[in-house]
């Protein structure tokens, strides 16, 4: 029996497919990209019966391939790495500074709820962290209360965040206290498997958001975005639309705070420095 060769990605289909994922999602895909996504495309291929990826651009560019394959093309192109307590510098900062600010702030009452979003929030542990970090914070401090939105726009990986389950290794680098109070082991050991306690998961709402949409559907304003290793992935013009409507988002004094090598250099928003790849909205 032989077996057939793989289909190749013609340089002619990758432009195409780079055109159209610049397009939908802002990732700009460089031409030492394209076996990459040779390699992850032939699985849409495998799923979807297609023999070439001429017959896949051609469903993917035809009305009803827009609607059910587009999803699933996002999920092939987005990375998503992340670990608990990411950055720990950020929630250090977040909790000694830019929380008490905002608590302290004139105008704020005590009964106002703070709102954080974490945005491209992955497989979740980047909100969850949040949530634990601002839950030792309110017992603490009686008058925080708080909510937290999560956002991908893979909704693969958004199902995983929501499931808060995760192999118990990726959890070894967390304080033993943290773990106990707020993660919960598998009752069969031999799985390996760790979830995080209901009280957490209670405090983190997912939902999925096109960075590229002109409305993020979010009526109120933000107290603080977490945006890390994420703008890397656009060009400058991207980046610049998007930190203008990350702007608009938050309320006056609002906190952004993006990953160790990316910066807001060189575009023009209303934001300034206050630390480490942390921004506050002049």
């Amino acid at each position: 029996m032989t077996v057939a060769p793989p289909a190749r990605l013609r340089g002619h289909d990758f432009q195409l497919f780079r055109a159209f994922i610049y397009e939908q999602v802002g990732i700009q895909l460089p031409p030492s990209k394209k076996t990459m996504l040779e390699a992850r495309l032939q699985k849409r291929l495998k799923a979807l019966d297609l023999e070439s990826f001429e017959a896949y651009r051609e469903f993917i560019f035809s009305p009803e391939g827009r609607h059910a394959e587009i999803v699933h093309l996002i999920d092939v192109v987005t990375t998503n790495k992340t670990d608990f307590y990411r950055e720990a510098g950020h929630f250090t900062y977040l909790t000694q500074k830019a929380l008490p600010e905002i608590l302290a702030r004139s105008g704020r009452r005590i009964a106002d709820t703070l709102t954080i979003w974490s945005a491209g929030c992955s497989s979740g542990e980047e909100p969850y962290t949040l949530a634990m970090v601002l839950s030792d914070f309110a017992e603490k401090n009686r008058e925080c209360r708080f909510s937290i939105l999560a956002s991908d726009i893979s909704t693969r990986i958004l199902k995983t965040a929501m499931a808060a389950v995760y192999p118990e290794d990726r959890a070894t680098e967390i304080a033993v206290n943290i773990k106990k109070k707020y993660f919960l082991r598998s009752k069969d050991k031999s799985r390996g498997l760790v979830r995080i306690c209901p009280e957490i998961r209670s405090k983190v709402t997912f939902r999925r958001i096109n960075f590229m949409d002109n409305d993020f559907g979010i009526s109120d304003k933000i107290d603080i975005i977490f945006c890390r290793n994420v703008i890397i992935y656009f060009d400058k013009q991207t980046q610049q639309k998007l930190m203008q409507k990350f702007c608009q988002q938050l309320d006056p004094g609002g906190y952004l705070f993006l990953g160790h090598s990316e910066t807001l250099n060189g575009i023009d928003v209303n934001f300034k420095a206050v630390g480490p790849t942390v921004y506050q909205k002049i």
